[in-house]
């Protein structure tokens, strides 16, 4: 069974710190580009950062540059996104998705292309 469940989301304070985990089961995802995305309701989804099979390459939209950090334990099948500096803003639903290496450029992160995604997990940031 193909799976991933995103989890570390919550409730933080503006300015606050949260790691988000994207954990995969049945499969191995180290020949997968990893892409973190986000959705608020009655918005399209999001490109939030990429990264690339052996996590060198790495991409991120400029609303999170400097703030997020995305990451990869393939031996733990498992990818990060650390968010620092949270903002109101940021408030969505995050998600995990795969896809093959060439869908994680710098040109744009794009749900296209993913084929498989994860539940997501609720960030809410507010004071």
């Amino acid at each position: 069974q193909v799976q991933l469940v995103e989890s570390g989301g919550g409730l933080v304070q503006p300015g606050g710190s949260l790691r988000l985990s994207c954990a995969a089961s049945g499969f191995g995802l180290g020949y997968f580009a990893i892409g973190w995305f986000r959705q608020v309701a009655g918005e399209e989804r999001e490109g939030v950062s990429c990264v690339r099979t052996g996590g060198g390459v790495t991409y991120y939209t400029d609303s999170v540059k400097g703030r997020f950090t995305i990451s990869r334990d393939n031996a733990k099948n498992t990818v990060y996104l650390q968010m620092n500096s949270l903002k109101p803003e940021d408030t969505a639903v995050y998600y995990c998705a795969l896809a093959s290496p060439q869908y994680c450029t710098g040109s744009e992160i794009s749900p296209d292309g993913y084929n498989y995604w994860g539940q997501g997990t609720q960030v809410t940031v507010s004071s």
